[in-house]
């Protein structure tokens, strides 16, 4: 039971992510660098006060997929925070919610797994539930939005986590909660590094309200919610961590309705059952 709660607990945390981001007056670079920095940093300062044991050995047998997976979720997060700036949290978060039907479609090529009649049936009704969220004829969509950009935006991060995900499952000898936080400490040495190339920032005019939201980014939806994730994971089984995974984009959809007034058209919301019920079923087959 201690693990379910866990794992809800921080399942909801990630999905009120968008409602906070919406509030930061930053770029999406600078913001995705800063919540790196804050999470990984409490990862490590916890890592130390759990006495949690990392193999120095083990980094270096698997520093080619670190590097590149660190700065593949570093990258995802600029993409994710965009699509929140340029369309609706709500489809933000569906469109980013693509990323399992793009396992779906790279694990035969990547990981060398049979493709199923089922995962393909998954994959087209997802396809269907992609055409339907990007029908922008309705009317009833709030036209001070790019969606078309922001959905864009969404499926480009959903890829990039899909990558992350791929190349985790070439990692070895190393724990869940010590590959991510290497990843979030890596992510934000690469997002630091694409800052300096472009040669401006906009961290001097940040106000007190953003400083305070981008401490929580960092803190409790990376830092505290990875190391709830992890604890739980340790002690659930496989089918129940997909089933309860989905708290994440069901409570963004709540959020954003509540906190943010935003609402879907009806053929958005079936989009979205058929996106979510898809990468769902997937899980399970």
């Amino acid at each position: 039971m201690k693990g379910k709660l866990e794992m809800i607990t921080a399942m909801l945390i990630f999905g009120s992510i968008g409602v906070f981001v919406r509030n930061i007056d930053l770029p999406s670079l600078e913001i995705a660098f800063l919540r790196a920095t804050i999470g990984g940093l409490f990862l490590i300062c916890t890592g130390f006060l759990i006495k949690h044991k990392i193999s120095i050995k083990a980094i270096k047998g698997n520093a080619l997929f670190l590097i590149l997976s660190g700065g593949a979720l570093g990258l995802n997060w600029v993409c994710l925070f965009q699509a929140y700036k340029y369309s609706t949290v709500s489809l933000a978060t569906i469109s980013y919610y693509f990323a399992p039907v793009f396992i779906m479609m790279l694990s035969p090529i990547v990981l060398k797994e049979k493709l199923t009649k089922a995962k393909v049936a998954c994959i087209v009704i997802a396809m269907l539930g992609l055409l339907l969220i990007l029908n922008m004829g309705d009317t009833g969509l709030d036209t001070s939005y790019n969606h078309a950009k922001g959905i864009s935006y969404g499926l480009l991060g959903a890829a990039l986590y899909a990558g992350v995900v791929l190349m985790n499952k070439f990692i070895k000898d190393l724990s869940g909660f010590n590959t991510s936080m290497i990843q979030l400490n890596i992510s934000a040495l690469v997002l630091l590094l694409t800052i300096l190339y472009q040669g401006n920032n906009n961290f001097g005019g940040i106000g007190l309200k953003s400083v305070f939201l981008i401490l929580l980014l960092g803190i409790l939806h990376t830092g505290i919610a990875y190391f709830l994730y992890f604890t739980a994971v340790k002690q659930l089984k496989g089918q129940s961590i997909a089933i309860l995974s989905y708290i994440d984009p069901i409570s963004a959809l709540v959020f954003s309705y509540a906190f943010l007034q935003e609402t879907m058209t009806f053929a958005q919301i079936m989009g979205g059952v058929f996106i979510l019920g898809a990468a769902f079923f997937s899980e399970l087959t």
